[in-house]
């Protein structure tokens, strides 16, 4: 069965997430059929009310969009669209905050930029 992992966080907005990555990953292509809200309410275990909430939001996004009688279905440029609202919450997320942090450290840009580049040969 699947899991949801983060308890600190509602439900919904945990399966609008999965989804998202879904279509991020392109496991779910734009213009295919997403799961029905009861398929998702029996692998996460939840409530089907609390799964179309989920769903929902991202109706209300334009990420998804009911064929009246068939489901719900990725709708085109979705996944475009995904990638730059994570693109935004990445800059926001890590590199704000590391770069704030590394202005406390007294860690120049220069400094900074190797380091990443470092990390970045890890391979």
């Amino acid at each position: 069965m699947g899991n949801l992992i983060d308890d600190t966080r509602p439900i919904f907005m945990q399966i609008a997430e999965r989804i998202e990555n879904d279509i991020i990953e392109e496991t779910l292509l734009e213009e295919s059929q997403v799961p029905s809200t009861n398929q998702f309410a029996v692998f996460y275990q939840i409530n089907p009310a609390t799964a179309a909430k989920g769903v929902n939001l991202l109706v209300d996004q334009g990420i998804l969009y009911k064929k009246r009688g068939i489901g719900m279905f990725v709708a085109s440029g979705a996944r475009a669209v995904l990638m730059e609202k994570r693109k935004e919450q990445f800059y926001e997320q890590y590199v704000v905050t590391m770069i704030r942090e590394a202005e406390k450290l007294g860690i120049t840009l220069d400094q900074l930029t190797k380091m990443i580049q470092r990390g970045d040969n890890r391979s």
